[in-house]
């Protein structure tokens, strides 16, 4: 299936990228972040994220359908 993936802050500093479209088996968010840290050598662990699907906040284990858009959301530091 083909899902979106949007990319924030240090997460859209490694993939290089804003977005994009990945095609996958993978049905959770947990597997499909597992694939792309392999990917882009992401430095964060998913237990330092938080997961948007289709804009509201989901578990990790959330069930992801064809062409859903999905967010990771790494930890932000302000001033």
């Amino acid at each position: 299936m083909k899902i979106k993936v949007i990319y924030f802050a240090a997460l859209r500093e490694q993939a290089k990228k804003n977005d994009e479209i990945i095609e996958t088996s993978f049905t959770n968010p947990a597997d499909i972040y597992n694939l792309l840290k392999k990917k882009y050598n992401f430095t964060l662990e998913i237990n330092n994220l938080k997961v948007a699907v289709n804009d509201c906040y989901e578990n990790f284990d959330f069930e992801i359908k064809e062409m859903d858009s999905l967010v990771f959301i790494p930890p932000v530091a302000g001033g």
